[in-house]
């Protein structure tokens, strides 16, 4: 290797590097659900406008999904647990909002780039996890705390 790979390798994998890209995966999340806890009144008509009900309730597990999902991810306590949570979250959610396959075909197109970028944001998610557990079952010391 050359000293000057050695030194990109040694910068990308530095702790400052995962937790900005930590915080990055986790900012729809986070940007989301305080705008949700400033205007609590926008959570609810979103879930009423998917036609859930009672919409305050759903509101507010929501919001406490993004935020306290995001907080384990970044801070690391739980870190596997709040990724997997937030990746079935996504799918989930995705399945609801962005159901592209019930548009007629001229008009697909605006829905299916949102929910394809939700499923690549989900399989993120999923690496998280795996790179935990797998490290765990391997009996390696797990970097990523």
């Amino acid at each position: 290797m050359t000293k000057s790979f050695e030194t990109f390798a040694s910068t990308l994998t530095s702790h400052p590097v995962r937790m900005i890209g930590l915080a990055l995966l986790c900012a729809p999340y986070i940007v989301i659900g305080i705008d949700k806890l400033l205007d609590p009144s926008s959570g609810v008509d979103e879930m009423l406008s998917y036609g859930l009900t009672p919409a305050g309730p759903y509101s507010a597990v929501v919001t406490l999904i993004q935020l306290g999902c995001s907080t384990l991810v970044i801070t690391g306590f739980g870190r596997w647990i709040g990724a997997l949570i937030l990746a079935v979250f996504t799918v989930c959610a995705t399945l609801l909002a962005d159901a592209f396959w019930n548009q007629r075909l001229g008009f697909r197109g605006p829905l299916a780039e949102p929910f394809f970028d939700h499923i690549a944001l989900s399989g993120a998610l999923l690496l998280v996890p795996w790179y935990t557990l797998h490290r765990y079952r391997t009996g390696r010391e797990d970097d990523w705390t």
